[in-house]
């Protein structure tokens, strides 16, 4: 490597990660209904607020943009995409088949015990834990959520059905945290997933799906209902701190920020 490349590609490596710096900053936001969907807002004022240039305030939201979450208009900004609750349960019911079909095929003669035993090693570990050993953190539990349900399509041997299914939790994240953010779901998933995977290790087609099933519909219907519950609370808090007509408007933001 010459002189000249070394300082090249540190400074490639400088640019990537201040791209990701402001994708994660971009993404709280979201998923924290700071932004809320439907809001606006310029590549200029976000480059401002988190003291960068355009460019990877550009990259960030194009990759946001990738994952549904927001949307550009022709010199008229970005949107946060507003939420489609019909649009979210078609997500679900497809998100429940990639998933139905996954677990009776990890219980089948399909797919080799060694792959089925170690995917239940690998996730027993996590959710096969003492009451005591459970993450408190709902995020971190979030996260991990994804992660048990994204190994169990992968295991399932399919690269497409693979492929289709992480891209439909990208698209569902924003819904899923919810629940882990502001609802009561850690023990319940815990226990939850612990049944299936006990179901797996049995080979317990039907019973697998059964829970499968029920986990992922008793899923969406709380994730919806507290994004309804959610929306209406930021909006009115939003009416709360907005100046009265006439006045002159406070130095309060009308949309206070929540979390730090």
């Amino acid at each position: 490597m010459t002189s000249s490349q070394a300082p090249a590609d540190l400074a490639t490596r400088r640019a990537g990660k201040l791209t990701d710096t402001v994708y994660a900053s971009l993404r709280d936001d979201i998923y924290a209904f700071r932004l809320l969907p439907g809001d606006r807002f310029a590549e200029n004022d976000v480059a401002e607020r988190l003291q960068v240039s355009r460019t990877p305030v550009r990259e960030a939201l194009m990759r946001l943009q990738s994952e549904g979450l927001v949307r550009g208009h022709f010199r008229n900004g970005w949107e946060v995409v507003p939420i489609d609750l019909a649009r979210f349960a078609s997500l679900y019911e497809l998100r429940e088949m990639l998933e139905l079909h996954a677990v009776r095929k990890l219980c089948s003669p399909r797919i080799a015990p060694a792959v089925r035993q170690q995917l239940v090693a690998e996730q027993g570990a996590i959710w096969q834990c003492a009451p005591g050993d459970r993450l408190p953190d709902g995020l971190a539990v979030a996260a991990l959520d994804e992660a048990f349900h994204c190994a169990l399509v992968q295991a399932a041997g399919n690269p497409e059905a693979d492929t289709v299914y992480r891209q439909l939790a990208n698209q569902l994240r924003i819904m899923r945290r919810l629940d882990f953010a502001y609802g009561d779901c850690i023990d319940d998933t815990y226990a939850e997933h612990r049944a299936i995977l006990d179901a797996i290790a049995r080979s317990d087609a039907a019973l697998a799906g059964e829970l499968i099933a029920r986990h992922i519909e008793d899923s969406h219907t709380v994730v919806e209902r507290l994004t309804i519950a959610r929306l209406e609370q930021v909006r009115a808090e939003s009416v709360q701190l907005a100046p009265a007509p006439g006045t002159a408007p406070a130095s309060t933001p009308t949309r206070r920020k929540r979390f730090g």
